[in-house]
């Protein structure tokens, strides 16, 4: 078992050499899809803020045909791997990936929904503070924010992988780690969006959906 985060994977024998894999993608990416059914909108767009290899936002926007989707990184590395999916996917509906530091000002103003999978535990809490803030700002009322990735929350014991896992991002750096949910639903909270659903996932991560508040 991995103590740390799995690390991307450069594409063995790709002919497009930035391609990468993460392989947790390929384990989480049906259940997430099955979650997200039922919470996405009909249309519009969608924004996937820390897109990472880009292997969701192509399954996604496989599984969701009629919806738009925007994947973002900060990491020019993460863009080039996004942009080598895309360009095999030949998707009409997925976009070209963009530059997007949560922490900074976001080039996108609206959005229909934003998902965000795996970041708020391996980023500084600035990091998801500026994400919750950007999704208030960019959601129209009742708009989607959906979350997913392992949360320490109170009176429910963590599992002993995720405290192990928790150690581990703290000692690659210290301002990461898994974040206690009570923390996160109050900042959220702070900024317009209320917790709709929580739902339990495998490998002990959960998925959140936060709305933002229509008044």
């Amino acid at each position: 078992m991995m103590n740390g985060p799995e690390p991307w994977e450069p594409g063995s024998g790709s002919a497009l050499a930035d391609k990468r894999y993460a392989p947790a993608t390929e384990r989480n990416r049906n259940a997430i899809v099955a979650v997200l059914r039922d919470a996405l909108p009909s249309f519009g767009l969608v924004l996937e803020v820390a897109s990472g290899s880009g292997e969701h936002a192509v399954h996604f926007a496989v599984a969701f045909s009629a919806l738009d989707w925007q994947p973002t990184d900060p990491d020019p590395a993460a863009l080039a791997s996004i942009a080598a999916w895309r360009a095999e996917a030949e998707l009409p509906n997925l976009r070209p990936p963009i530059q997007l530091d949560a922490e900074g000002d976001w080039p996108i103003a609206q959005a229909d929904a934003i998902l965000c999978i795996n970041m708020t535990h391996i980023s500084p809490w600035d990091a998801t503070l500026g994400l919750l803030k950007g999704a208030g700002q960019a959601l129209p009322p009742g708009g989607l924010l959906y979350l997913y990735g392992p949360y320490i929350r109170d009176g429910v014991d963590t599992a002993p992988s995720n405290l192990a896992f928790d150690a581990s991002l703290k000692a690659r750096d210290p301002r990461w780690g898994l974040r206690r949910l009570e923390d996160v639903v109050a900042a959220a909270d702070a900024q317009g969006l209320r917790l709709d659903r929580l739902i339990d996932m495998p490998a002990n991560n959960l998925s959140l959906f936060f709305r933002r508040r229509t008044y």
